[in-house]
């Protein structure tokens, strides 16, 4: 079991034990640690980037209660300093964030998110009818997300065993897994390119100005 230190730190950089280190069927090495900084892919939300012990992690991936770090070269020792890289996991928390603000947007129009995609570049949300089946408008969801990003709501977390909640201000608390901005006011201007209907689902991409 792997202790996932980015659930309640922000830190970039920090030191683990090193568990095990073997190849795969691909030729990479398959590393895993006590604890680790680095965010795995899933919940929507790329792997984080960075390296171990200087090695540049090629991916990061969820293995039940372990996370797992994929590395192009075997590493030894003890201990391992991780370096998250800073400009990646800023990219992904903001867009992880702005997926949030467009959650509470779509729930405060009578729709409550099913699915999320926070990737750069490819940021969706998919909503059902909760309340109402009228189809809002960019401009009344955009008002709302810009409204608390002005706010600078502050970001708070809860973890209870296995279950992590993220919450910014007085809104609603999301079970969640992923990294987030520790204050709205860290969020660019948050665009919505479409929003539409498909197969009864309100669908609603987004993307960062910044």
């Amino acid at each position: 079991m792997t202790e996932r230190r980015y659930y309640t730190s922000d830190a970039l950089q920090g030191d683990a034990q090193l568990l095990r280190c073997a190849v795969n069927e691909e030729g990479l090495y398959e590393v895993e640690l006590d604890a680790t900084l680095f965010h795995p892919q899933g919940g929507g939300q790329p792997s984080d980037q960075g390296t171990l012990n200087g090695v540049p992690v090629v991916r990061v991936e969820n293995r039940g209660e372990t996370v797992c770090h994929i590395l192009a070269q075997p590493i030894a020792g003890e201990r391992v300093t991780m370096l998250i890289d800073a400009d990646c996991r800023q990219r992904h928390t903001r867009w992880h964030s702005a997926g949030h603000l467009i959650g509470y947007a779509g729930e405060q129009s009578g729709w409550r998110p099913v699915k999320a995609h926070h990737w750069p570049g490819e940021g969706r949300i998919t909503f059902v009818a909760h309340r109402s089946d009228t189809l809002p408008t960019p401009e009344e969801l955009s008002a709302l997300i810009a409204g608390w990003i002005a706010d600078g709501l502050e970001r708070h977390v809860a973890v209870d065993g296995e279950v992590r909640e993220v919450l910014f201000g007085d809104l609603p608390a999301y079970r969640c897994g992923g990294t987030h901005v520790s204050s709205l006011a860290d969020l660019p201007e948050v665009v919505l390119t479409q929003i539409k209907l498909k197969k009864g689902q309100l669908v609603v991409n987004y993307a960062l100005d910044a």
